[in-house]
């Protein structure tokens, strides 16, 4: 039996669901996704609207897998149109700020230049303060890559821990040479 698998999902009011052959479409206020399901190895009950179950057919190692995963994804589909994802990230550095221009996010990390990060589709990203991005969307393997990318402009440096990071992160001081 797969743990997450075998928890039923519970569906806010304002999403819908709606299973069209294999493909499960999930529409709420925040956004819309379609989740491919094989239903030749899970049985889908959709349970008046209110309840989503998956079961599988038949029971082994890899449909056990297979099983947690794509009840995660629906989960996850669920609450990103109904809630969404917000991932905040701190800017920490001298100098180092960021601002909105259009549909491009400008990134001064210390570089000679400015970066300029094209924001995707489906993603909102604000800048609170001139050090502080919040990212929202409804997908959140989008929201979690997005975070990723801008993370990699700028790692965290060792000694005295400049860089971009997510909001709470730990990060792990080396201490420096000694005379």
């Amino acid at each position: 039996m797969s743990k997450i698998g075998k928890i039923s999902i519970s569906i806010p009011e304002k999403v819908k669901v709606a299973l069209a052959g294999n493909i499960l479409n999930i529409e709420g206020p925040l956004g819309k996704k379609s989740i491919n399901i094989d239903l030749e190895v899970f049985n889908l009950d959709l349970n008046d609207g209110k309840e989503i179950s998956l079961a599988p057919k038949k029971i082994d190692q890899n449909i056990k897998r297979l099983w947690g995963m794509n009840r995660s994804l629906i989960n996850n589909a669920v609450i990103g149109s109904s809630k969404g994802y917000e991932k905040i990230l701190e800017l920490v550095g001298v100098g180092y700020r960021a601002a909105i221009k259009g549909n491009q996010l400008n990134l001064q990390l210390g570089y000679s230049h400015d970066i300029n990060f094209d924001i995707p589709e489906n993603i909102k990203i604000t800048v609170e303060k001139q050090t502080t991005l919040k990212i929202t969307g409804s997908d959140k393997q989008l929201v979690g890559a997005t975070a990723s990318k801008i993370k990699t402009l700028r790692k965290i440096e060792p000694y005295k821990g400049k860089g971009v990071r997510e909001k709470g992160q730990y990060v792990l001081k080396k201490e420096g040479k000694k005379k």
